[in-house]
């Protein structure tokens, strides 16, 4: 549905991606006819690769965490500022099993979608329990829906 709207629309592609480690690109890349609306996809595990890669101010980081709304929201907004990408969308989470604390538990993941002289949209989204496969699916069928959501706005 991403490259059928996307082509349809004369869209460009670009996700920034941290837990989801480059899953919603590999799912946008496995339709047929992606190659006409994929730009770039940008897997910024690491704090350092989202400074150094997304231009995430290390002050966002220092302050709120690597997962939060305003990382996601400056992870979405390198992305389109570092690509000639029309719609963005970030994700960054704690797949697990372990990283979780009981301000930021396993399955609490982060989305941004960004429209090039748009607003940004996030999503919080508390997966709860799920295996961390399951929490990384779930963020792919998230970031792809809001990537779809982007393009109608």
């Amino acid at each position: 549905m991403v490259v059928v709207k996307a082509t349809n629309g004369g869209l460009k592609v670009a996700t920034a991606e941290s837990c989801t480690g480059g899953l919603v690109s590999a799912a946008v890349t496995e339709i047929p006819g992606s190659s006409k609306v994929f730009d770039r996809g940008f897997v910024t595990y690491s704090n350092e690769a989202k400074i150094e890669m997304l231009g995430v101010p290390a002050a966002t980081i220092a302050a709120h965490g690597a997962v939060s709304a305003e990382t996601a929201q400056a992870m979405a907004h390198g992305a389109l500022a570092r690509s000639s990408a029309d719609i963005a969308v970030a994700v960054t989470g704690i797949a697990g099993p372990g990283g979780g604390s009981a301000d930021k538990p396993v399955g609490l993941v982060h989305f941004a979608s960004a429209r090039r002289g748009g607003a940004i949209v996030h999503i919080e989204r508390r997966f709860g329990s799920l295996t961390r496969a399951e929490i990384r699916q779930a963020s792919v069928d998230q970031a792809l829906d809001m990537l779809i959501a982007a393009m109608d706005g």
